[in-house]
């Protein structure tokens, strides 16, 4: 039978409900993010590690990088964000010198700093969002920066082992080796997340070099440190860990950042500029967005 009347509760429940049911979507949201920069690349001759590129996260109940806690919540607004995901610095190839410092990476108002490079003989390890390790001679380690990551180790002037120190990671300082040590300096851990829905460490620094023996090795995505001629390791895409130091070998390139980011799936939607290589999966009451690179530093993402 056809209705042709309603009570006028009835009416004003039902156009309560269709405002509602419009405005559900216009923010603001409240958002997860997990930000890494590239990681910094590893040197050549008697050579440092490259540092972890810097890590900021807000997932509640985990640390950020450099031993800070998790970062206050993030809402945003419907809008459009800039999204750009860090390149690893090279490592050292060809003549002996430095590795090259990792690159930013950005989402919305969170920018991390790329790691530092891995320097060579008698160089201080490059500044970054985790510092880079320094070439063998009594030299200093790279500085970190301030709630993204850990320091880099130092080298000794230990003639005969020439070991290279550790890069920074996000969650612990680059190794420092002994005097005469028979190994390179170890590379620092990264930090554990599990934003995606499985906990993985990642932004942990590259291992330093030595001329025989045992090189650095390293974790969270960092890159292990080589011997004699062997070339290091790079570190692994998407972590942004740190290059390996290299003795005669070619050093690591530092691995890749990435930007990961939560929001709530009934009340939001994140589409991207043509530039941007991305995944999306849901986990829980909310979609997570995992962004492994952007072709250039000006893609977006719009969320409404």
């Amino acid at each position: 039978m056809a209705v042709t009347s309603m009570a006028n509760s009835s009416i004003r429940d039902f156009t309560k409900y269709n405002r509602m049911s419009t405005t559900s979507g216009a923010g603001p949201f409240a958002c997860t993010y997990l930000v890494i920069a590239g990681g910094g690349g590893g040197g050549k001759a008697l050579a440092g590690a490259g540092g972890a590129g810097g890590y900021r996260s807000n997932v509640l109940g985990e640390d950020s990088g450099g031993g800070a806690s998790a970062e206050s919540t993030l809402s945003l607004a419907a809008g459009v964000y800039t999204v750009t995901v860090g390149a690893g610095g090279a490592g050292r190839s060809g003549s002996n010198g430095n590795g090259v410092s990792g690159n930013a990476s950005i989402f919305a108002t969170v920018s991390t700093v790329g790691g530092g490079y891995g320097s060579f003989q008698n160089n201080a390890g490059g500044a970054g969002g985790s510092g880079g390790g320094a070439g063998e001679g009594a030299l200093g380690g790279g500085a970190p920066t301030s709630g993204e990551g850990f320091a880099g180790g130092n080298a000794p002037n230990a003639a005969g082992s020439y070991p290279g120190g550790g890069g920074g990671g996000a969650g612990a300082v680059g190794v420092t080796p002994a005097n005469n040590s028979a190994n390179g300096g170890n590379g620092g851990a990264g930090v554990s997340s599990s934003i995606t829905g499985s906990a993985v460490e990642r932004a942990g620094g590259g291992g330093g070099s030595r001329v025989s023996g045992t090189a650095g090795t390293a974790s969270g995505g960092g890159g292990a440190g080589a011997v004699s001629t062997n070339n290091a390791t790079a570190g692994t895409a998407n972590t942004g860990g740190g290059g390996g130091g290299a003795q005669s070998g070619n050093g690591g390139a530092g691995g890749s950042g990435v930007v990961i980011f939560a929001l709530p799936t009934q009340a939001s939607l994140a589409t991207f500029s043509a530039g941007v290589t991305q995944t999306s999966a849901v986990v829980g009451a909310n979609r997570v967005y995992t962004v492994t690179a952007t072709s250039t530093d000006s893609e977006t993402v719009t969320i409404s």
